[in-house]
C-alpha cells in the first residue's frame, strides 16, 4: 500500500474516533516519532502476543 493511501486511511480512522480520545491518539503518535524503529517493532510484537494470548492471560488472572 502506498504512503498516500495509508495516510488517507489514517485520516479516515481519525475522523471516526470520539473527540475525547483524539488527544490521547496525538500523544501516542508523538511518542512514536521519538522512538527508534526497533523499539516500535518490539512494542508491536508485544501487543500482538498479548492479543493472541488474551484468553490465556484472563484465565491466569482468575
Amino acid at each position: 500500500m502506498a504512503n498516500k493511501e495509508i495516510k488517507e486511511k489514517i485520516n479516515n480512522a481519525i475522523d471516526s474516533i470520539p473527540d475525547d480520545v483524539l488527544e490521547d491518539v496525538l500523544e501516542y503518535l508523538k511518542s512514536l516519532s521519538n522512538k527508534p524503529k526497533s523499539k516500535i517493532q518490539l512494542s508491536q510484537n508485544l501487543s500482538k502476543i498479548l492479543d493472541e494470548d488474551k484468553d490465556l492471560l484472563e484465565k491466569l488472572a482468575q
